[in-house]
């Protein structure tokens, strides 16, 4: 027998609430006390569902550890009447156990293999540990710092975006899920534009037209999903006026309809009952009709499907095919892990307390951490040398609050921490000091921040936001360091002493009163279970910093939003430092960020020659090749990261000034160089047209190549059709 054939006839023998059951996901506290006989006890009141619906849920979110699951498995299996197995969710995004840099951090690092990689290695820890389903990779752009979960996005541009979005699924799901238990099915994230809600400001509303929706903030979504993604989760956000959730348009007409997607849908965290807090909803009756009609399978934690699908569907509100069709997709999922065969799949618990946090595992996340971090300023000073004498002060010395959010099952504890890695490596002239909290500082601290600067040659600050000052739920509109950090920076400049600033914090932030003070800057982002040991690495030189960033560093917070990829307007301001004033600028600041997309410093130095076209013009079917040599002119290797940008000049709606189309990175030793060529092709010049129609039109191009997106060579083509 098929096994579809085999899951179709399961389907016939299921009662209407054991199907509805299935859409059921529920949280660690429902299974806490499982045992073997299946007395299942937890907060059931609160959503006001029985234990028969517990024992016959589809899945579960939030349950880790091989044993755990095993006994939980184990409990549900015996009291479900059809031996349907669990499906164990949660959310591991840049780590289970051995947590890697936050995923903008891994944006910065331009790494695709390094990051795939990363994702394998969180599969495999989660996988041993009992999970089934990871909610990652999260594909949505970001413009808007003030928003915390820009820490989740790997940044502002859709191409890049894209290709992460592809890195990850296939590192999390591998080729076979059935077959290779260390992999996650993979649940891409937030369907869709969660990034651009108002004002920065955590679960608020998104306005923009279809146009938009399609040109930037679909792409990664779409890449995730044509890489072989098995889930979707829906987004918090309004979508033309209407609830993610609740969205037939967005779920069914294009997600479905269109793309072809036939994999599972959840909502988000009680998003089907927040339907009726957005006022597109009465009740949970109506919740529960327009979730189901735009093809949301399964409701996370609210009650709404289990408390009203039978009555829609007795009522002739819903045929009861709706609920067929995500109830088979759902089974179809744990039929593809291999759960029908083998339900405790890949969880063991003596694997487990070998491959989880091993060795292997931590010097890739060091790995990744080494390239994601990104040099922002250095006068000269850095690398430090073995055997100076440095004042490590800050509330981040000696922290290990590096992990950043999502890393739930992280360990502070054994996480690396930057001064015991320093001490490792720089010798016995190393003094830490606390120097203050992250948002108080007492003058006892002060006074031992500068008793331990005071035999100095330099002063290293390691500054930063607590971990839960960025991701879910924590946006802020002062995207500053706390003042208390502010405070200890002034102090310690006052001594005259070289300083260095490394940064952890999950967002960028605006960096008065630290870029102006110290003579270098490094954004070392949370960079995970080793990351001071990275960091340690890059401050002495033992590595030379290679990474570019991925998302903008406003000059202010009233920039916001300020990235790389904008249009011009009728009046654009001629130069940066021009006085005109009925052009589109601001009186007190300048309009480009601080630091642009792609920026990022190196210990040497690199020069790019004459940029060249194989032509001046492309036609459809023809490439066009552009060549640049580029040359490390310093005395230590490093690696650049070569980024091409293409302007199309004249569009039938308005262009960006510059989109990212391709990039190469070359590792050259001191006086190397190497010539470096991308092909450009019609398709790479194609957008969406006021009518959504996506093709190319003919006309000039302006194509830049360089380290960033600001410091570019041009040269222009034309397009022929």
């Amino acid at each position: 027998m098929s096994e579809q054939r085999r899951l179709e006839e399961l389907l016939q023998k299921m009662t209407l609430d054991e199907k509805i059951a299935q859409l059921q996901q529920l949280a660690a506290p429902f299974y806490e006390d499982a045992e073997d006989e299946g007395l299942i006890t937890g907060p059931m009141e609160s959503l006001g569902i029985t234990a028969d619906t517990v024992q016959n849920a589809g899945s579960v979110l939030g349950v880790a550890g091989a044993e755990k699951v095993i006994s939980v498995q184990r409990a549900h299996m015996a009291n479900n009447r059809h031996g349907i197995p669990l499906l164990f969710m949660a959310d591991i995004v840049h780590g289970f156990k051995t947590i890697f840099p936050i995923p903008l951090a891994m944006g910065c690092s331009w790494d695709l293999e390094l990051a795939e990689r990363s994702a394998e290695i969180a599969a495999k820890e989660a996988a041993v540990s009992g999970l089934h389903v990871t909610f990652a990779p999260m594909a949505d752009l970001v413009r808007d710092p003030r928003w915390g979960r820009v820490m989740e996005s790997t940044g502002e541009d859709p191409y890049l975006n894209a290709l992460f979005a592809r890195a990850m699924v296939r590192g999390f799901q591998g080729k076979d899920l059935k077959n290779d238990t260390d992999r996650l099915a993979s649940c891409v994230k937030h369907f869709a534009a969660y990034g651009l809600s108002e004002g920065g400001r955590e679960y608020n509303t998104v306005d923009l037209s279809e146009r938009q929706l399609r040109e930037y903030y679909l792409p990664a979504y779409k890449a995730a999903i044509d890489e072989g993604a098995e889930m979707v989760m829906t987004s918090f956000n309004t979508v033309e006026g209407i609830p993610a959730s609740g969205n037939v348009k967005l779920m069914r007409d294009l997600l479905r309809g269109e793309w072809g997607f036939d994999g599972v849908v959840i909502s988000d965290w009680a998003a089907i009952r927040e339907l009726i807090a957005h006022g597109v909803a009465e009740d949970d009756r109506e919740a529960a009709l327009k979730a189901i009609q735009a093809g949301v399978d399964i409701d996370m934690m609210t009650s709404a499907y289990v408390l009203e699908l039978a009555r829609l569907v007795e009522d002739g509100l819903v045929p009861e095919s709706l609920i067929d069709e995500a109830v088979m997709r759902i089974l179809q999922l744990k039929e593809k892990l291999g759960l029908f065969d083998n339900p405790l799949r890949g969880a063991d618990p003596e694997a487990e307390s070998k491959v989880v946090y091993c060795k292997e595992h931590l010097e890739a996340a060091k790995e990744l951490a080494v390239k994601s971090s990104v040099l922002l300023k250095n006068e000269g000073i850095l690398p430090l040398k073995q055997g100076q004498r440095i004042a490590l002060i800050g509330p981040f010395a000696q922290s290990g609050d590096i992990l950043g959010n999502w890393s739930w099952t992280g360990s502070r504890e054994t996480a690396i921490q930057l001064g015991s890695a320093m001490a490792e490596l720089g010798g016995s002239g190393l003094v830490v000091a606390e120097g203050c909290g992250i948002h108080d500082i007492t003058e006892h601290q002060l006074e031992e921040a500068v008793k331990a600067a005071g035999e100095a040659e330099v002063i290293v600050l390691a500054l930063g936001e607590a971990s839960e000052m960025s991701g879910e739920a924590a946006s802020r509109t002062n995207i500053k360091l706390p003042d208390a950090q502010l405070k200890l920076v002034q102090a310690m400049k006052r001594l005259g002493k070289p300083m260095v600033a490394v940064l952890f914090n999950g967002r960028p932030l605006d960096l008065h009163g630290i870029y102006e003070e110290a003579d270098a800057v490094l954004e070392a982002w949370f960079p995970g279970s080793a990351g001071g040991a990275a960091i340690a690495d890059l401050l002495y030189g033992v590595a030379n910093p290679s990474g570019r960033l991925t998302m903008s560093f406003p000059y202010t917070v009233g920039q916001i939003p300020v990235y790389y990829n904008h249009f011009n307007t009728g009046r654009p301001k001629p130069a940066e430092d021009s006085q005109e004033k009925y052009v589109s600028h601001y009186l007190d600041s300048p309009n480009a960020p601080l630091f642009p997309f792609g920026y990022g410093l190196s210990y040497t130095d690199y020069s790019y020659g004459e940029l060249t076209l194989s032509s001046e013009t492309l036609k459809p079917g023809q490439t066009l090749e552009a060549k640049v040599r580029v040359s490390n002119d310093g005395g230590m290797a490093g690696t650049e990261t070569v980024q091409l940008y293409i302007r199309d000049v004249s569009g039938e709606v308005v262009r960006p000034m510059k989109e990212l189309k391709d990039f190469r990175q070359v590792t050259l030793a001191p006086g190397e160089s190497t010539e470096v060529a991308f092909e450009i092709t019609e398709a790479q010049l194609r957008y969406h047209h006021s009518d959504l129609s996506f093709a190319s039109d003919a006309g000039k191009f302006e194509l830049y190549v360089g380290g960033n997106s600001r410091d570019t060579l041009q040269a222009a083509f034309r397009l022929e059709q």
